[in-house]
């Protein structure tokens, strides 16, 4: 029931490690065809990345309050040379040493400011005409405390100190709002005033994103970004849309206001914010926004220096690539000519009135290109895999690296766009139930003739830089033989070239997360993300229950029934859970007149359940839980929920 960033924990396989390949031949070819395809050497986004630096943190070092490091961008510094390793995708290289330059930057003089490289995400301060608002305060409490510091330390040194008047969350994302404990806390936000700013629905996305699945997403997480490899020319040096995730607590704090569905004009602290709504783009809960007197629009995370993902690696609901890129030209048709900068939430800054429509009709180009050649192609029978194959970059990403996939893929953008309008399946019968790999591996292992010739076809395909063809005949003999040693090491050798070549952060990431795990060198996670009270009081009680029913074990649990009822005292909620059939259904808000059971727990009882600060047997034993009926039901039924371990197979069965 954790978070995304609070699953971010590693563990490795157990397998004798062996050595990671160097590049192909037919890697390094590739890496010399897309070398030559592109302007690497426009040095534009370089200047613009360096523009206005004032300040860094020595050493890209930041530490919690008991010395846990949570950033540390020291071991990148191999990403200080020029010249691209053949076993990184030489425009990924580019976007990764654009990403990893760190510090506190000027982007109207005097007026805005951003800090970048401290998080994956990115904080901008905006003066006010009495004091600072600040945008989207980074994922951890501490990124964003030192990230305060540093700009307290360099500009407010200089200009004297003024109060923060509001902090603007731009989307329900957690690595733009929960960094917030680190800069406010919600005593001084009710002793000040500080308004607490962001988009409609914003609390529920916020606090309920990831909650039911968030076990299987928190674990493929641990593969899209690369949590699991050591930096490295070899390992993870980028995730495309920032450098990585930071690894301290996750906080979380109520607006105190919210802009509505229509957007419209909001006065903070004497200047003039004009919101745009952009939900249902990259966040169910978004908004864009124009500050007229500074002539700068911030375009959160619907516009970056890359080509988002429709649906994300890690798991979410499928995005609408449509609606994506109509919210764009609305922001052209409103902004475009008018504003003299873009900035985001990730990446850098956007300078000068051309640049910036051309920067938005580029970006609009490229989501409506994703969607409509998908269904130019799916209207003419191309299915899910064949489509994205068939279809080459819109012409756009060859001029624009912004819209490059360094994310998000063109390959998988059209296929989320597939999904979200003819779901999983391709339309053929052979497809409609097939097999699972557990049981359909060892028959191909037979077909092939046995697992020898079935690994000497996976090891020609390799010779001859076929990899994604040896991926898919060498997953079959490693799901049917799991502990083959050399399947495994042949397999692994597959996803090193193919994650060399990636383009995509994240593609790279996977791929070579896949291969450590095959090998039994994936790198033990030392640090992880916590939720803070803050956050975890903030999930809201139906959610919680609706998680934990998700948990039921209904093989073992079918013959139960009965009806068990929660009161929280403190938070003046009830829930009555009705169980039978193997399903268990909370209702929330209902008081059952006949319970089996009625247990009565105070929500910060049940939150510290949740942190695991404390066991349901001991909260039982000291009192803090009531149980009133059948107590034997009771404790029976909720023995039926066991946790899940987070750290499940990925990449063998």
């Amino acid at each position: 029931m954790h978070r995304l960033t609070a699953l971010l924990l590693a563990s490795s396989l157990p397998f004798t490690a062996t050595a990671q390949d160097a590049a192909s031949e037919a890697t390094r070819t590739a890496q010399a065809e897309i070398a030559k395809r592109l302007p690497l050497d426009d040095p534009r986004d370089e200047a613009s990345v360096m523009r206005g630096k004032l300040a860094e943190i020595p050493g890209g070092v930041i530490q919690s309050a008991d010395g846990k490091i949570v950033w540390d961008r020291r071991p990148y510094e191999f990403l200080n040379k020029a010249e691209t390793p053949d076993t990184v995708n030489p425009s990924l290289w580019r976007q990764a040493r654009l990403d990893a330059v760190h510090g506190l930057f000027e982007v109207v003089p005097d007026k805005i400011w951003q800090v970048r490289g401290y998080d994956i995400s990115v904080m901008t301060i905006i003066r006010g005409k009495t004091g600072w608002i600040i945008v989207d305060p980074l994922l951890s409490e501490e990124a964003a405390a030192a990230s305060w510091k540093l700009f307290a330390d360099t500009v407010e040194a200089k200009s004297g100190r003024l109060p923060i008047r509001a902090v603007i969350f731009s989307h329900s994302h957690s690595d733009h709002f929960g960094g917030v404990g680190g800069i406010v806390n919600p005593e001084r936000v009710r002793a000040e005033k500080i308004r607490i700013i962001a988009p409609h629905g914003f609390s529920e996305e916020a606090t309920s994103e990831n909650v039911l699945a968030g076990g299987a997403m928190g674990r493929r997480a641990l593969y899209m970004f690369g949590a699991i490899l050591p930096p490295g020319e070899r390992g993870q040096i980028d995730t495309g849309l920032g450098p990585k995730l930071s690894s301290g607590t996750v906080g979380y704090m109520e607006p105190t206001e919210t802009v509505g569905e229509k957007g419209g004009s909001l006065a903070i602290d004497g200047l003039v914010f004009d919101f745009l709504d952009a939900g249902s783009t990259e966040a169910p809960s978004e908004f864009v926004f124009y500050v007229p007197a500074y002539k700068a629009l911030h375009t959160t995370e619907v516009v970056t220096h890359t080509l988002h993902n429709v649906l994300t690696l890690r798991g979410a609901q499928v995005r609408d690539a449509l609606h994506w890129s109509k919210v764009i030209d609305a922001m052209l048709l409103k902004w475009g000519g008018k504003a003299e900068v873009a900035m985001a939430s990730h990446h850098w800054p956007t300078w000068g009135a051309g640049e910036v429509s051309s920067l938005l009709a580029n970006q609009r180009d490229a989501y409506r290109y994703v969607h409509d050649r998908t269904l130019f192609l799916a209207n003419r029978g191309a299915t899910l895999h064949e489509l994205a194959d068939q279809t080459a970059e819109a012409p756009v990403q060859a001029a624009d690296f912004a819209t490059r996939g360094y994310y998000g893929t063109l390959n998988h953008d059209m296929k989320a766009v597939y999904q979200r309008y003819f779901g999983w399946w391709d339309g053929n019968p052979a497809n409609f139930n097939p097999l699972p790999p557990e049981q359909s591996a060892p028959k191909y292992v037979a077909l092939a003739g046995g697992a020898e010739k079935l690994l000497a076809a996976g090891r020609a395909a390799i010779a001859a830089g076929e990899y994604r063809w040896a991926a898919e005949l060498l997953n079959k003999l490693v799901f049917a033989q799991p502990g083959d040693k050399e399947a495994r090491a042949a397999l692994a050798s597959a996803y090193d070239q193919l994650g060399y070549q990636a383009e995509s952060g994240a593609w790279r990431n996977y791929y070579l997360a896949g291969a450590a795990s095959l090998r039994g060198n994936a790198v033990e996670a030392s640090t992880r993300n916590g939720q803070s009270r803050s956050f975890v009081s903030a999930i809201p009680t139906a959610i919680f229950f609706d998680a934990l029913a998700t948990r039921f074990d209904a093989a073992k649990g079918s013959a139960v029934k009965g009806t068990f009822q929660f009161v929280l005292p403190d938070s003046k909620e009830t829930v009555a859970v009705v169980v039978g059939g193997g399903v268990e259904f909370p209702r929330y808000g209902v008081t059952d007149p006949e319970p089996t059971a009625t247990v009565t727990i105070d929500r910060k009882i049940l939150d510290e359940a949740m942190m695991a600060r404390a066991q349901f047997p001991a909260l039982i034993q000291s009192g803090a839980i009531r149980i009133d009926g059948n107590r034997t039901a009771f404790l029976q039924w909720f023995a039926l929920h066991p946790p899940a371990d987070p750290r499940f197979n990925v990449v063998v069965p």
